[in-house]
């Protein structure tokens, strides 16, 4: 396209200066016919006054001495001296034997040709000059298409790949310059996008180990500080009982550390995994007890079946559900098992006070505490996780206050 375009730029250049040139030698070379003009004086001085053998080669008209028209052979001619200056015609005397009978004009015919090869060299330069803006258009929408727009795509791709939009895809098209540069940079964003989903990937794997470690520990430390309060109860020197004490100090800073660990992991954890599988439904007894390490549920059934649900996290549900049991509640804790449609419903409730009725819509929600739990430590994750969890076991979570009491209710899609 370039080599043609400039051939064609050049090919209009070379025709409009040829034909410039050819008009301009052409305008050069309008001049009068001596030859001509002397036949047509001396046909006219020879027989003066004898207009019907005059000579009609040329336009021209006859004035006597005195400046009278005597004669003219076309219209619109110079019929004076003065029009004839005026239109530069040519003024010659007629003369016959030594005798000057008058004057002949000579319509001044070049002003009128010249004033064609004029029009017509201004004719050539405008058609040239529309055709080379035509070929200057054409071109300028030829490189729009195959340069600018391109240009102005990845330069727009660029602004979006930098402000982390890595999902847009680059349109690909070969038949512009662009062409390889575009699969080039759509190829650049695919793995810058792949390498960010890793890098996030990694880091959320990280965080969630974090925040696993850290709820794990939190449950053998409660135990811990439960066990060393009741020796502390049965001590029986005041040595042992400081000993005691401290093992409950230090317990408490543990629980510290581990909470501000787990709540600065969980905060920044887009999605935990949950891998549910086929599991018989026995294992909820086995889950219950370890979250249970208080002893302060009593004895319960668990109907045969198969849940679908993923063994740690259910753990991890049940171990958030025990614990608010045992901060707000601080009662002994049913637990009962049943099935209802297609779920295996496991009801765990106490005789505490319960919560604000206002607030237990509330309690699903990331940071939301109820309002009677002032003074007791606590994030709100401990329900915000533990739903979580069941519904990413297809499952579902229900609260209700008993007056006094609270009850949870975790719903388990059993597999037929």
């Amino acid at each position: 396209m370039n080599k043609k375009f400039f051939l064609l730029i050049i090919l209009t250049i070379v025709l409009e200066l040829g034909l410039s040139f050819s008009l301009i030698g052409k305008m050069k070379d309008v001049k009068p016919d001596p030859v001509l003009i002397n036949e047509c004086v001396h046909s006219v001085s020879d027989n003066f006054g004898n207009s019907s053998a005059y000579s009609d080669k040329l336009s021209y008209s006859v004035i006597d001495t005195e400046g009278k028209p005597l004669y003219k052979n076309a219209d619109n001619l110079s019929a004076s001296i003065n029009e004839a200056i005026k239109h530069s015609d040519l003024v010659l005397d007629l003369e016959k034997d030594g005798e000057i009978l008058g004057k002949i004009i000579i319509n001044n015919s070049m002003t009128e040709e010249i004033k064609g090869y004029k029009d017509t060299l201004l004719t050539v330069i405008i058609v040239i000059t529309l055709v080379q803006l035509l070929l200057v258009a054409t071109y300028y929408l030829y490189l729009r298409k195959t340069i600018i727009k391109p240009f102005e795509e990845l330069n727009s791709f660029a602004a979006r790949v930098a402000q982390g939009n890595l999902d847009t895809p680059l349109e690909l098209d070969k038949k512009h310059i662009f062409g390889s540069f575009t699969e080039a940079f759509d190829l650049m964003r695919s793995e810058l996008k792949k390498s960010r989903a890793a890098e996030k990937k990694a880091n959320d794997d990280k965080k969630e180990m974090v925040a696993k470690l850290s709820h794990d520990i939190k449950t053998p430390v409660a135990s811990i500080k439960s066990t060393s309060e009741l020796g502390y109860e049965l001590a029986s020197d005041e040595k042992t009982r400081e000993r005691f004490n401290q093992i409950n100090i230090k317990s408490d800073q543990v629980t510290a550390l581990v909470s501000n660990l787990f709540n600065s992991s969980i905060n920044d954890i887009t999605e935990i995994e949950v891998r549910s599988s086929e599991q018989p439904s026995s294992l909820i007894k086995d889950l219950i007890i370890n979250a249970d390490y208080q002893n302060k549920a009593g004895s319960f059934t668990v109907p045969e079946c198969r849940i679908f649900v993923d063994r740690l996290r259910l753990l991890q549900a049940f171990d958030n559900i025990f614990m608010n049991s045992y901060k707000y509640g601080g009662t002994d804790i049913d637990v009962s098992c049943f099935t209802e449609n297609d779920c295996l419903v496991v009801r765990i409730s106490d005789k505490g006070p319960g919560v604000n009725d206002e607030d237990l819509p509330l309690l699903k929600e990331k940071y939301k505490r109820g309002n009677n739990t002032e003074g007791k430590d606590g994030a709100g994750l401990g329900l915000y996780l533990t739903n979580y969890y069941i519904e990413k076991m297809d499952g579902h979570l229900e609260l209700e206050n008993l007056h006094p009491g609270f009850s949870v209710s975790v719903f388990l899609r059993i597999i037929n």
